[in-house]
């Protein structure tokens, strides 16, 4: 992927002409429940990491209150095209930045998103993310933060990489992204997250299991090995589960969550966001039905 230059006064002097069409931009996506992804790219900034997508979904279940089952409803087969991608192509690059436009959610809707004016900041290069001001505190807690589009990014903030929820996305998977942000940076702990959704570590499917809780799709945390039945098969249009018997992570919007620091250059454990793989070999596909 082409690295893309960082225009951080231009695009801000963007975002305050632009805030209004975007906050009404905004309200129309909640009210639709967001768009069918991928779409065009929208005005205001291009989208990141994508990829070339796997296979179509095939039959299975859902849950959105986390029972287990490898039978049920039929999952309409979505063409390729509105599948988001869990695979990185191979004229991309995991170290690609995004230098777009990042919004936050707030009380008073949407704005353009700044570290705050009693924050050090400093420039700092994420992998597979967005390149932005790196906060020292946060006083009200991890940002809700978006960008235009269907794509999820990642932004810098106090040294970790936060990921910011596409606009276009329905709010289930926003909610899904803005709850994984919470854990990012946790040490990884082998069965941590699964006696409860809050613990100080995480295993690799305790961390998949608090995200998808945080979209109030799952009441209980699963292991691994329940993934692989959970759910629908294949790929989804917004959110695939990458499960086997030992190992689980989930891909939204374009962006990896996984404690695993396979084909991540940062080469961190723990749960983070990451770019997505070459390939996902050896992987069973689920997703939660009709994301």
């Amino acid at each position: 992927m082409r690295q893309r230059p960082i225009c951080a006064i231009a695009t801000t002097l963007l975002l305050c002409g632009g805030f209004a069409a975007t906050a009404d931009a905004k309200a129309k996506a909640k009210d639709a429940g967001g768009a069918v992804a991928p779409a065009s790219t929208p005005t205001g900034g291009t989208t990141g990491l994508t990829g070339v997508s796997g296979s179509t979904a095939g039959t299975g279940s859902t849950s959105a209150t986390g029972s287990t089952s490898a039978t049920g409803a039929t999952n309409p087969t979505a063409p390729l095209a509105d599948l988001a991608p869990i695979v990185l192509g191979k004229h991309e690059s995991p170290t690609a930045v995004y230098s777009g436009p990042v919004f936050e959610m707030t009380a008073s809707g949407l704005v353009p998103y700044s570290a705050g004016s009693d924050a050090s900041t400093s420039s700092t290069d994420v992998a597979g993310g967005t390149t932005a001001a790196a906060e020292s505190t946060l006083s009200t807690g991890v940002p809700q933060l978006e960008v235009p589009g269907d794509t999820a990014e990642e932004v810098k903030i106090n040294g970790l990489g936060y990921a910011a929820a596409p606009e276009n996305a329905p709010i289930i998977v926003q909610e899904v992204i803005w709850a994984a942000n919470r854990i990012i940076g946790r040490p990884y702990v082998y069965g941590g997250g699964h006696k409860s959704f809050q613990s100080w570590g995480y295993d690799c499917s305790g961390t998949v299991s608090y995200a998808l809780h945080g979209g109030d799709l799952l009441r209980a945390p699963l292991d691994s090995g329940q993934f692989m039945s959970w759910g629908a098969r294949g790929q989804g249009q917004w959110m695939t589960i990458l499960t086997n018997s030992g190992h689980a992570y989930l891909d939204v919007a374009g962006l990896r969550l996984d404690t695993s620091p396979a084909n991540d250059p940062t080469g961190l454990e723990g749960p983070r966001w990451r770019p997505l793989r070459p390939d996902n070999a050896g992987y069973v596909k689920r997703h939660p039905l009709g994301y």
